[in-house]
Order: structure tokens, then C-alpha cells, then sequence
């Protein structure tokens, strides 16, 4: 699945208050690239992620996949879309703290009415080394098996393309470490496509392709 976004702007506030979080952005993802955009807090990064990824919808700009602009979608449209092509990977995990590791995993599918496919949950944990923790709750796990029941979350519904917005910002480097280690592995055994938000320069050069934001401003570091 091939990915373009033009000219996407997001606009807050008006007159004296109006601020240009992301100003006129332009990007091509193709399947299977691993990017990596970094920026310091507040530079827009997060805004853009949630562009891509259909959370929010720009001031202007156009965003497509495979040629469909996805913001002409209806919102019940687009969250379906959201939840059969795109996961998501977040910083605080966004656990329910009620379910069990396999219930929060298996959650996306449900909603979709539909019954998860066993073998690919069992191939998908044994893989993130939670296989033997789905029976317990969030808070009986470490921060790295909260991570990893997350990671396996946004997959389970087999997603084109994987978004993560500061994916080892609540880890210590050691289980960091290990998660970017797992998204890497993910990235080239699943082909998937894996988009990381990060200020973190280590985990940025990681990527195929690094991306640079400043004030709302993007630009490919080392573009030829």
C-alpha cells in the first residue's frame, strides 16, 4: 500500500492565537519502508502522525492511499479503515487495565465483528515472547510485556502499515532496546510498512528513511 501526503496543513486557533502546527507537509511512503521522523516536543510531530493515520483530519492538505483520499471518507468510513489497514503503537501502551493481555489484543477484531485467527496469535506471541503472559492482567505485566501486548494489538488485524508514536517513551533502555529490536524484526519478516515518531536520534537512524520536523516544518534528512 502506497502512501501521499500533499500539502497537509493543521491549523489551530484564529487572528492573534493562530498556530500553524504542521504547514503544508509533503510525503511518500511506499509498502514496506521503515521511516523514521524525529523533532523536539511540540515541533508537530505528533500532529503528523495523526494525519497519516486518519485519527484527525487537516486544515488542508490531501492524504491518500493507493490513490484514495482517505479525509472524503465518512468518520464511521474512516474508522473502519482504520482499524482493517493501519496499527497503532502508543507510548502509554493504552491498555484496558480490566482485560487480560489476549482480550486487549484480540480487541481490534471484535470490534469488527470478527473471531481472531488462531494460529497467527499464537505465531504472534511466541514471536513477542508473550505467549505464556495472555492470562494476565496490564498491571501483572512489566512495562516490555506491556509493550509487546501493544505491538501485538496493532497486528492482529494484519494492517498494511504499522504507526508508533514514541514507542519506548515509557521503557528503560534496556526493554527500549529490545522493543525496537522487535519492531525491526517485525518490519522485515512481515512486510510491513513502519512508521516511527521519536526524538530520539539512535532510534531515528534506525529507520530507511529519516525525517526531520521543526515548527510545524517537514524535510527527509540526507534526501538525495
Amino acid at each position: 500500500m502506497n502512501i501521499e501526503a500533499k500539502e497537509l496543513t493543521k491549523i489551530y486557533g484564529t487572528g492573534e492565537g493562530r498556530v500553524a502546527a504542521l504547514d503544508r507537509a509533503g510525503l511518500e511512503i511506499s509498502q514496506g519502508e521503515f521511516l523514521s521522523i524525529i523533532g523536539p516536543s511540540g515541533s508537530g510531530k505528533s500532529t503528523l502522525l495523526h494525519l497519516l493515520s486518519g485519527l484527525d483530519r487537516p486544515t488542508s492538505g490531501s492524504l491518500t492511499y493507493d490513490g484514495r483520499n482517505i479525509y472524503e471518507l465518512r468518520d464511521k468510513e474512516l474508522s473502519a479503515f482504520r482499524r482493517q489497514r493501519i496499527g497503532f503503537i502508543f507510548q502509554q501502551f493504552n491498555l484496558l487495565p480490566v482485560l487480560t493481555a489476549r482480550e486487549n489484543i484480540v480487541m481490534p477484531l471484535l470490534l469488527n465483528k470478527k473471531q481472531p485467527d488462531e494460529g497467527y496469535l499464537d505465531q504472534l506471541t511466541k514471536l513477542l515472547g508473550i505467549r505464556e503472559r495472555l492470562s494476565h492482567l496490564p498491571h501483572e505485566l512489566s512495562g516490555g510485556q506491556q509493550q509487546r501486548t501493544a505491538i501485538a494489538r496493532a497486528l492482529i488485524a494484519k494492517p498494511d502499515v504499522i504507526f508508533a508514536d514514541e514507542p519506548t517513551g515509557n521503557l528503560d533502555s534496556r526493554s527500549g532496546g529490545e522493543v525496537m529490536d522487535l519492531l525491526k524484526n517485525i518490519w522485515r519478516s512481515m512486510g510491513k510498512t513502519l512508521v516511527i515518531i521519536t526524538h530520539d536520534k539512535r532510534i531515528a537512524q534506525m529507520a530507511e528513511r529519516q525525517f526531520m520536523i521543526v515548527d510545524g516544518v517537514l524535510s527527509e534528512v540526507n534526501a538525495e
